[in-house]
């Protein structure tokens, strides 16, 4: 078996040729190559995200060894810069719409958890002249909604560095999910409006807020609580203050430092709020992974549409891997493996036995398009 033949196989299912040329007619792009197409561009950033390829060149040096058509460097290039890079985003959404199940929730709460934040890429200043950031670097960000309970992208917004992330955060919300966010995102107005729409949330707030006609809630605190404080107010000073009272809960991380969060929870204990706003990490996990194993930190090109569809070409890796673990994990009954030892190893060809054969039994079942559920 080549390297990374299984993803490529994985991929092919979930992400037919047909559903690729459907996308290109919808947004209005002809693929006239017959040499290399826009499915043989995705196959190659899935390849270059998977491999920790270096560049455009580096990677054209190793498609034959990937199980592709070897094609110049030059040529890889062109199409990146040429295909509009929403065809790629279009196609990363349509594979999470088939991916993302919600799985048991374990904090037992009424809706999703969603962790929101974002993650910004520099280059030189040279690199990237349409997306200019401090000093002598430029640079993007991808803002990202994952869903904590399948570690999950659930939408992705593409920005130059130096969009502030509150705004941008706004157009990530989904009124079916309880969104997580750091000081970043708070801001009284939109605590109000989050109100106004439903929004249920827990977003972390400065230590400088102030906190106006403060009641206790009064709550059974377990002899183990972490928790220091649990009231509802009114946020800010008297000339910004929120029209809504909230709820504002002080707890200590695993290092001793309090923490203050806003939320419109009223129903859980403040034991459970101080829960939900520590699994807001496990966005900071997902963007480790995708700069360390996916090489989103290594842009090829200089162009808006090279860069932003090798970002979203390597989210579609990422999705791949992360649907595929999970449904050959719950299989197994001998081997124990973390997705990270999972991704590493089914690119190193070196699974044990078993998981190869719960592999190849999956990849028949899909084939058969009998789907496993989450």
């Amino acid at each position: 078996m080549k390297n990374n033949t299984t993803i490529f196989d994985i991929f092919q299912i979930l992400l037919t040729k047909e559903e690729a040329k459907s996308v290109c007619d919808a947004l209005g792009y002809k693929d006239t190559s017959r040499k290399f197409t826009i499915y043989d561009l995705l196959q190659f950033f899935i390849a270059a995200a998977t491999n920790e390829c270096k560049s455009f060149r580096h990677g054209s040096e190793s498609m034959e060894k990937y199980g592709l058509q070897p094609v110049d460097y030059s040529t890889i290039s062109k199409k990146a810069t040429d295909v509009d890079y929403n065809i790629s985003k279009k196609l990363f959404e349509i594979l999470i719409t088939k991916c993302n199940r919600s799985t048991r929730r374990v904090l037992n709460l009424p809706k999703d958890l969603l962790a929101i934040d974002s993650t910004t890429i520099t280059v030189g200043v040279g690199r990237l002249k349409w997306a200019k950031f401090k000093g002598e670097k430029s640079g993007i960000k991808l803002h990202v909604a994952l869903n904590v309970n399948t570690l999950m992208p659930q939408k992705v917004i593409e920005t130059t560095a130096t969009k502030h992330d509150g705004p941008v955060g706004e157009g990530l919300m989904n009124i079916n999910c309880i969104l997580v966010e750091d000081r970043a995102y708070g801001k009284h107005q939109r605590y109000d409006m989050f109100k106004s729409q439903g929004q249920s949330f827990v977003i972390r707030i400065k230590d400088n807020v102030k906190l106006r006609q403060a009641r206790n809630i009064k709550s059974l605190k377990p002899q183990d609580s972490n928790v220091i404080k649990d009231v509802t107010c009114y946020l800010g000073e008297d000339s910004s203050k929120t029209q809504n009272r909230f709820r504002v809960v002080e707890f200590t991380d695993f290092y001793g430092k309090s923490i203050r969060v806003c939320t419109d929870l009223m129903e859980v204990t403040p034991e459970k709020i101080a829960a939900v706003y520590k699994e807001r990490w496990k966005v900071e996990s997902f963007f480790r992974f995708i700069k360390q194993t996916l090489n989103v930190k290594r842009l090829f090109g200089t162009t808006k549409n090279a860069v932003y569809n090798q970002l979203f070409i390597a989210l579609i890796a990422y999705v791949l891997l992360r649907f595929f673990y999970v449904n050959i994990s719950k299989t197994l009954k001998f081997v124990k493996i973390t997705f990270c030892q999972f991704v590493r190893k089914i690119l190193n060809s070196t699974l044990q036995d078993e998981v190869q054969i719960s592999i190849d039994l999956f990849l028949k079942n899909i084939n058969n398009n009998q789907l496993y559920s989450w």
